[in-house]
């Protein structure tokens, strides 16, 4: 049974995103003060009181709007009002009641489903009064900031009045490998899906933008289940050059979301690029592991030879942020070391999911951290501030795995650096293999006395 759903609804510009960017615990949606920017659905997953909902962003309706775009995104808030349970309504108390609203307070009402207004951009006590204005729809409202987390537990609790959860009757965990193939227009991505299915399932053009659609296709390899994401290519029309770049990032982005592996494939021939920087971003940014697909590589074979010394040097110089990606090289025309892909797939997948036992990690802190090689030492801050002590370290998650050091002593919070030197140590002693790892710091202050 799925956790139940909430949608976020809204017009343009109110905070949908930094809301769904709050309560989720991530930055998976773009935000920024240009109205419009989420165009597509956003799912993400909140937890609160030890249960857990699946939370939909997305785009400001507007729905007397004739464009194209905006018309895609009253649909596709239209499907995340009738596949949800209940809505959060973001409204802003700053701007109060527009017109707008009281059009969208008529749809919601028509629903017939729990609607709760999050009063958003509360910073201060007038404002929080101003927005009870809002009690005129006739909805529940909490007075919330966003972009500062106030009011947001008691959102929460408004919004789990409303839900209904099933008693949890314990599976299997599914081992089946959500693997999402990224990358800009035009390098390869369908080929490579059609050489590792072994048939033509997905059309190939030289024509940037065949694909138009996001395809899921089933696959056991070797004993392991994998469902693979081919995301959507772009339609060029006329000089959409750069239209076609922004599009490519939206669909990688949509498909990340659900994917536990992503392959980037980059063309041989013509290089990194920036674009290819910006999408494996959004791969690291959404928890993805990654392997780097250097695909067309006979095409660079056939004219100079020992190059890829050369290539990987400057790609993992364009992506330092992923040094820790295994890089191989393809050929999706000719199948040219396709077979390794997967293989390396499952080797991500499982790394991602590996919980190191406390003993092990307790050993790790004493040596790595506590007991550092050269000398011990308090870990350094930013601002060159006073000393912090780690005190100890926790995996507190996976998928990828998450990791988090309690602090104590000193000011500010721990730098850079040093974050990077806990991270390649634990790469050094458990490997990791190309998966992300998130180091979360959690300082705790001496209480003054009397207080």
């Amino acid at each position: 049974m799925k956790a139940p759903l909430v949608a976020i609804i809204g017009r343009p510009n109110v905070g949908k995103s930094t809301l769904f960017n709050r309560l989720t615990g991530s930055r998976k949606a773009i935000v920024g003060d240009e109205p419009g920017i989420t165009r597509d659905r956003m799912f993400g997953e909140v937890e609160w009181k030890a249960r857990e909902f699946r939370l939909v962003d997305t785009g400001g309706i507007v729905p007397d709007d004739e464009a194209i775009i905006p018309a895609n995104i009253f649909k596709q808030a239209s499907h995340a009002i009738n596949e949800s349970v209940a809505i959060i309504w973001v409204l802003d108390s700053r701007a109060g009641i527009i017109p707008l609203d009281e059009e969208l307070g008529i749809l919601l009402r028509n629903t017939g489903k729990p609607v709760i207004i999050a009063a958003n951009k509360c910073e201060s006590k007038n404002v929080e009064n101003e927005a009870s204005v809002f009690y005129r729809f006739g909805f529940e409202m909490s007075p919330i900031s966003a972009e500062h987390g106030t009011g947001i537990g008691d959102l929460l609790d408004m919004v789990f009045d409303h839900l209904e959860f099933e008693e949890e009757v314990e599976t299997e965990a599914s081992d089946e490998i959500k693997l999402a193939i990224i990358g800009r227009p035009n390098v390869g991505k369908s080929s490579l899906l059609n050489q590792i299915l072994g048939e033509e399932r997905v059309i190939v053009s030289p024509i940037a933008g065949t694909t138009r659609d996001a395809i899921d296709t089933h696959l056991t390899v070797d004993g392991r289940d994998y469902v693979l994401i081919d995301t959507a290519g772009i339609r060029r029309k006329g000089k959409t050059n750069e239209m076609a770049e922004k599009l490519s990032v939206i669909m990688a982005r949509k498909a990340l979301e659900r994917a536990d592996v992503a392959i980037m494939v980059i063309d041989a021939v013509e290089g990194v690029t920036n674009l290819d920087a910006n999408i494996a971003g959004y791969a690291l940014d959404s928890g993805c592991s990654i392997i780097l697909a250097v695909n067309k590589w006979d095409a660079v074979e056939e004219k100079e030879t020992n190059t890829i010394y050369e290539f990987e040097r400057s790609l993992r110089e364009a992506m330092k942020f992923i040094d820790w990606a295994p890089i191989v090289t393809i050929s999706a025309l000719t199948g040219q070391r396709v077979a390794k892909v997967l293989p390396l797939v499952a080797q991500a997948y499982d790394a991602r999911n590996g919980r190191l036992q406390t003993s092990r990690l307790n050993r790790f802190f004493e040596e790595a951290i506590e007991q550092p090689k050269g000398g011990s030492a308090p870990a350094p801050v930013k601002g060159g501030l006073s000393r912090l002590k780690i005190q100890f370290i926790t995996q507190a998650g996976i998928r990828p795995p998450l990791f988090i050091l309690f602090t104590s002593g000193g000011k500010g919070g721990l730098h850079f650096s040093y974050l990077r030197y806990v991270e390649n140590r634990l790469r050094e002693e458990f490997g990791f293999f190309g998966t992300p790892i998130r180091l979360v710091e959690r300082h705790k202050t001496k209480k003054k006395k009397g207080a």
